[in-house]
């Protein structure tokens, strides 16, 4: 199946120019079922499609597709449609050089890519899995929502997820078995309004209480700790007008560690009072780490023999739908993708070479996994 590697890659490249072609920022709906409709068409012809309800409400309905064959392991392909950036900044793709630039490239839209090339191939192999499954959602970026699909495919033996793939120091291919947790702290403020020219005394600033829980949020940023706590404020809202004591407001921050319980002291760090201003301090997201090293140890030693030189356990302090299938599917592995850089931004890219390297990556991956319970 390595061998299948240089025809991945080729239709991986064309594959990638159609779906970035689709600007898809989260929420979308029309966008994101033009984005879903290509992939219907990339999948196997043998492929059952069905569309179940997205994890947040108003967004476009999931793709799942499946194979069925008549193996014994059930695996999940796992990928999101939805991108960051906007349809003012969209950028459709362009090659320059090695480099494929183009809205949501690495993010994910290349590993969807190379994981569709998977299926197809994998359609012509039904000795080797009782099913293979794809699930792409259309909500990863933006979703504070409960994630709805864990239950949905319990019982699998492997996930594998294509967000964007990387090298070691060494030049090894990376795959990432490790992630923080990630959550979203916000914090809303009631304070009093008054003319801030003539009697700013009798006002309650918002914009001075959040700057201050600002402050205290920020000081909880430890990186280098137990936990390796980031917090960072990202957002802060507050006031309407130049010349009024802003009343109300709001704060919002970035929090990862590696355990979801390392954000509790941040949350209180923040009291509900501060210079007789309301503070309401939530989570409006929390996402949980992922440790699947030690699972995923025996199948990487295998895929590595398969490749031909290793595949390196990696981690990542990004978030990813591979975090949460892990509490499902003990053996979760991520970062199958094509390597590339610019997430989140206008300059997304992917490297052409890498969607051949990263596709025999996956064939190696996919070939130790499936051929382990024949040993």
């Amino acid at each position: 199946m390595i061998d299948a590697a240089p025809r991945l890659a080729l239709q991986a490249e064309r594959e990638l120019e159609a779906l970035v072609g689709v600007s898809t920022p989260s929420g979308d709906v029309a966008r994101s079922e033009e984005a879903v409709a290509l992939c219907v068409a990339f999948l196997p012809p043998e492929a059952q499609v069905e569309r179940v309800e997205c994890s947040t409400a108003g967004h476009a309905k999931d793709l799942v597709g499946r194979l069925e064959g008549a193996g014994v392991l059930r695996v999940l392909l796992l990928g999101h449609l939805d991108t960051v950036v906007g349809h003012l900044a969209h950028r459709p793709l362009e090659r320059d050089g090695d480099r494929l630039n183009g809205s949501g490239a690495v993010d994910m839209k290349g590993g969807v890519a190379l994981a569709l090339g998977l299926m197809r191939e994998l359609a012509t192999r039904p000795d080797l899995y009782s099913e293979l499954a794809m699930l792409l959602v259309n909500d990863e970026e933006w979703r504070t929502a409960r994630f709805a699909h864990g239950e949905r495919f319990a019982g699998f033996d492997a996930c594998l997820c294509f967000e964007a793939g990387e090298r070691t120091a060494d030049g090894d291919e990376a795959v990432i078995v490790k992630r923080k947790a990630a959550a979203t702290l916000r914090v809303d403020a009631r304070g009093r309004p008054a003319h801030s020219g003539s009697a700013p005394e009798r006002g309650r600033s918002a914009l001075l209480a959040l700057a201050d829980a600002a402050q205290r949020i920020a000081a909880h940023h430890d990186p280098q700790g137990v936990d390796r706590l980031t917090a960072v404020p990202t957002i802060l809202r507050s006031g309407e007008a130049f010349n009024v004591v802003p009343p109300a407001g709001e704060l919002v921050c970035d929090l990862r560690a590696d355990r979801l319980a390392a954000f509790n002291p941040v949350l209180d760090a923040v009291p509900d009072e501060i210079d007789e201003v309301a503070l309401d301090t939530t989570l409006v997201r929390a996402w949980p780490g992922m440790q699947t090293r030690e699972a995923a140890a025996p199948l990487l030693e295998r895929a590595s023999a398969v490749l031909g030189r290793p595949i390196v356990a990696s981690e990542r302090g990004g978030a990813s739908d591979a975090s949460h299938m892990a509490v499902t599917i003990p053996l979760t592995v991520d970062g199958l993708g094509p390597r590339g850089g610019g997430a989140h931004t206008p300059n997304e890219w992917v490297s052409a070479k890498s969607l051949l390297t990263r596709a025999e990556v996956a064939l190696a991956v996919v070939v130790a996994l499936l051929d382990a319970p024949r040993r």
